[in-house]
């Protein structure tokens, strides 16, 4: 629970920063910053994020004392990947093409992904070892510095870069102040092996490729909105999608610490049948929180827009978000249901087609819809890309075949979201506010949670009375 309750802290910490930014630069500062914070996502991924990815499904304790291999040839990669990056742009700065973008805004991307890819690493090294009060101390940390280099840079200064030099300090200074604990006395850096590391790499590359091309989506969507837009427009159609994802991959985040690291147990103690099988109800659990946290965010969207979106902001914010929120659910369901899949089964290759699917998708619904006053068609084309990869991921997940939810949990998720719906139509005729939003907020969840336990959608009802026999016990003992 301690990590759960971490990663929840982070999200929050992020979504108040993310409003911060937003709020201080206004909405052409702020798509300067997107699109550099999205030229950031593309590179970490591609160069940085195989190593978490493998540090999630290959490291835990009992690795740490009995193969220090795997850890010394993870450190020793990222030395040589973050060397080859700074080569390269030195050697592109001198015989490369001039770029379109801010040459400094580019530079402090590239060296946010170098710090957010070690800091990414360093946490999921932690987690594989479920150090949870570690984990909850880098997070508070780095959220602690973030508030006040990154929001105070933006609040001082309205500066993009100056934004982006807050959160490579946040994250750097955390990690330097927390080496002590990152450090593994048995993994000396002679210990890598070229060997190990290519088994690693190769098991994470088609992760990495798909993630790298669902990065890449945004960056060209931002990049043709500030082309035929301007770079305001840029920033109101980026905070919705930004804030969107933040949302969904707090929500998914939270729930993946704790069930994908049960699948990786089961694996490792029980072997590949429990995995599948945990995979399966891992699904389920996750469409149950992910499908109403959508469907609500649409149902008090006038509240949500009035009481924390920044003023500039409003209006296009919620016309985007409601636009995107069919493919930040599809999202949602693709890192955290089903990719876990093709994880658990050491086959992750069929990711990067259904990736390559989105963008097929994507460009197609982008050359159908019109060209209108707003960004709306790509807003559109982005949503479009990632529910056509959430059905490729469904098809090529079945090649494997796995456990899949219940039909009744997936009927049970739909009847109590369309509950929780009727409940709050009426609502919705509330003048937007603080009161009406606490009002919709403790009726939908009320009303989803009671049909969610009548029909011990996923098991949630029988999971709940458990932990609650446990306390009780734990109490009177």
């Amino acid at each position: 629970m301690k990590v759960l309750f971490a990663f929840l802290t982070n999200s929050v910490a992020n979504f108040v920063i993310g409003l911060m930014v937003a709020k201080y630069l206004g909405p052409e500062e702020y798509g300067r910053f997107a699109i550099a914070f999205s030229i950031t996502a593309v590179v970490q991924t591609a160069l940085f994020d195989w190593l978490r990815l493998s540090a999630t499904r290959f490291y835990s304790e009992r690795v740490r004392d009995n193969q220090p291999v795997v850890r010394a040839s993870l450190d020793v990669s990222f030395i040589a990947v973050t060397g080859a990056l700074g080569l390269s742009t030195f050697l592109f700065g001198f015989f490369g093409p001039a770029l379109d973008f801010e040459s400094e805004l580019i530079l402090l991307a590239l060296l946010a992904a170098v710090v957010n890819g070690l800091f990414d690493y360093s946490t999921a090294l932690v987690r594989a070892r479920f150090e949870d009060e570690l984990y909850g101390r880098l997070v508070l940390g780095k959220n602690l510095l973030s508030l006040i280099l990154t929001g105070g840079g933006a609040l001082l200064f309205h500066s993009a870069a100056v934004a982006m030099g807050g959160a490579i300090l946040s994250l750097l200074g955390t990690v330097v102040a927390a080496r002590a604990s990152l450090t593994d006395t048995g993994a000396s850096l002679v210990a890598a092996r070229f060997k190990t590391a290519r088994t690693l790499a190769a098991y994470s590359a088609p992760i990495v490729a798909a993630h790298l091309i669902y990065q890449a989506i945004p960056l060209a969507t931002r990049s043709v909105v500030a082309s035929v837009y301007d770079l305001a427009e840029t920033g109101q159609f980026a905070l919705a999608f930004d804030l969107g994802m933040r949302a969904v991959l707090a929500l998914g985040q939270a729930l993946d610490v704790l069930l994908f690291q049960i699948a990786v147990a089961a694996h490792e103690n029980y072997g590949d049948y429990r995995a599948r099988r945990q995979v399966g109800r891992n699904m389920a659990v996750v469409l149950a929180f992910l499908l109403p946290a959508c469907a609500g965010v649409y149902l008090v969207m006038p509240s949500i827009e009035l009481l924390i979106v920044p003023s500039q902001y409003r209006g296009p914010f919620g016309h985007y978000l409601n636009l995107q929120l069919p493919g930040l659910f599809a999202m949602g369901m693709i890192l955290f249901g089903v990719n876990p899949v093709f994880q658990i089964a050491k086959k992750t290759a069929p990711m990067v087609g259904a990736a390559l699917f989105a963008s097929a998708g994507g460009l197609l619904i982008l050359a159908i819809l019109p060209w209108g006053k707003d960004a709306s068609n790509l807003a559109l084309a982005q949503c479009g890309a990632y529910i056509a990869a959430l059905v490729a991921t469904l098809i090529f997940a079945a090649r494997e075949k796995p456990f899949w939810p219940r039909l009744r949990d997936i009927l049970a998720a739909i009847a109590a979201t369309l509950g929780m719906a009727a409940a709050l139509q009426p609502l919705r005729e509330m003048t937007p506010g603080v009161f009406a939003m606490l009002v919709q907020v403790f009726v939908g969840a009320a009303v989803y949670g009671l049909l969610t336990m009548a029909f011990d959608t996923a098991g949630l009802r029988s999971m709940a009375l458990d932990w609650l026999r446990r306390r009780r016990e734990a109490s009177q003992a």
